[in-house]
């Protein structure tokens, strides 16, 4: 969920925004926002799949449902565009609670983020694994050793630190170029169309299922929090260009996740396309019956597999610098163990870098390697720092005499409680609210047992600036 540090240093030259020597800013803009969006956008590959399950294979509803998720995506995203407006030095929620509660409500996103870093990392890798299998099935029965391989891999090109992140822009746009060119295929001229039943149970409540389904599909979600903490990575811009960076990132978002995922999901009901096979995916199925097995199908694959391993490559920077800023500095008392802040010659707290590494190979072995069974606990951790960002902006809103904006944001945040509420609703999700909390609750015991160091609320941002 960071930005490169090739575009971090582009951009802390002066020159680049005020018109002397160095890059526009319309090459700055590409680099930080196609590398950001990298996580929201891989979500496409398995929350589609994620909202048909929990449909049941019910194609007739899985527009609703998906339309539902991309309206909600909006109003958070709405809220983030404003928490970018008010803390365009980074920080995001955590910043947020911390300046409307107290330092104490730092924690709980804080907590929130570590799950979430952790999950990206276990249902990308898993994800890529998928995307590998679909497009060559004997290797279905390596799909754990390649997904363990992969996080390996993933884990070890860490030690390098940033230098390759640029690289995450380009999976991004070749991932929805070959994706625009399928979707064009497939509406124009598809090779073939699927088996599957418009509706599986006609007689059940439709706004009840989708209702129900749509929460799962919040996977979708993710990664909408970093471009409101990333702009703390871009140096020596003043704050008004730090905005326009982060907002037009945020915009950007929108529009390439919302109309990616609308049209897979629109190409999928036309085509028949329902619950995959256990050696594929439904985004693989969408491809392959738009496509056919050609040279199209096989770059859809191979880029969203390259764009999914970007996707956990983020949090793998992003989840240990974390930590990194939280064990402090001999001038700054930290919160955690300072072994998790040693660094090697490229910066990256390798240590911290281990515990990701450990907790996410945990998961994709307890899930077998499949990413649909964690999709189930993903959007719960995330939806916890949500939900304090939304209710801190109501509360700012409230101080400020802004009535309107106030209720619009507490509107808000009491959809992103029901959508948290129904995941937690299905049993084991709470297992991230759990760890969630706990992380928080330890952290925050940790803080008080250093004698309440200041400056926990921007922890975040400065995590994402060293």
């Amino acid at each position: 969920m960071t930005v490169s540090k090739s575009a971090a240093a582009i951009a802390a030259a002066p020159s680049a925004v005020v018109g002397g020597r160095g890059p526009r800013p319309s090459v700055l803009f590409f680099a930080f926002a196609f590398a950001v969006i990298a996580d929201p956008v891989s979500s496409v590959a398995y929350a589609i799949e994620a909202a048909l399950r929990a449909l049941d294979g019910d194609l007739a509803l899985l527009l609703p449902t998906m339309s539902l998720v991309i309206g909600l995506v909006v109003v958070v995203t709405a809220n983030y565009w404003q928490l970018v407006r008010r803390f365009p030095q980074g920080g995001g929620a955590a910043a947020a609670a911390g300046r409307a509660f107290g330092a104490r409500w730092t924690f709980l996103p804080i907590g929130a983020l570590v799950v979430d870093f952790v999950l990206t990392i276990g249902i990308s890798t898993a994800a890529a694994a998928s995307a590998v299998i679909a497009l060559f099935p004997g290797l279905a029965p390596l799909r754990i050793p390649m997904a363990l391989l992969l996080l390996v891999v993933v884990a070890g090109l860490t030690w390098f630190g940033h230098g390759g992140r640029l690289l995450f822009a380009f999976m991004t746009v070749a991932f929805v170029i070959i994706s625009v060119a399928v979707l064009i295929l497939g509406f124009t001229s598809p090779h073939a169309t699927g088996h599957a039943a418009t509706s599986a149970d006609p007689g059940r409540s439709a706004m009840l299922a989708v209702v129900l389904a749509f929460p799962v599909a919040m996977a979708l979600a993710t990664g909408i929090e970093a471009p409101s903490t990333a702009i703390a990575q871009l140096g020596q811009l003043d704050d008004t260009h730090r905005r326009r960076f982060g907002r037009g990132t945020l915009a950007l978002l929108v529009v390439i996740v919302g109309g990616l995922t609308l049209a897979l999901t629109a190409l999928a009901v036309q085509l028949h396309i329902g619950i995959p096979g256990t050696d594929s995916t439904q985004i693989a199925d969408i491809a392959h019956a738009a496509a056919g097995p050609g040279w199209l199908y096989s770059a859809f694959q191979l880029t969203s597999s390259m764009l999914l391993l970007a996707a956990a490559s983020s949090s793998f920077q992003a989840g240990p610098g974390l930590l990194k800023a939280l064990s402090g500095t001999p001038e700054r008392p930290g919160v955690l163990p300072p072994v998790l802040g040693r660094v090697n010659r490229h910066h990256t707290p390798y240590w911290s870098v281990v515990v990701y590494l450990a907790a996410a190979g945990l998961i994709i072995v307890a899930a077998a390697g499949k990413e649909q069974e964690l999709v189930l606990f993903y959007a719960v951790a995330v939806f916890v720092s949500f939900l304090v960002g939304l209710v801190a902006m109501a509360r700012f809103a409230r101080r400020e005499d802004k009535t309107a904006l106030a209720w619009a944001n507490a509107l808000a945040a009491v959809a992103v409680a029901f959508t948290l509420a129904v995941n937690l609703l299905r049993g084991w999700p709470v297992l991230s609210l759990v760890a969630t909390l706990l992380i928080a609750a330890g952290l925050y015991l940790r803080w008080k047992r250093a004698g309440r160091p200041t400056g926990i609320e921007d922890v975040e941002a400065r995590a994402e600036a060293e």
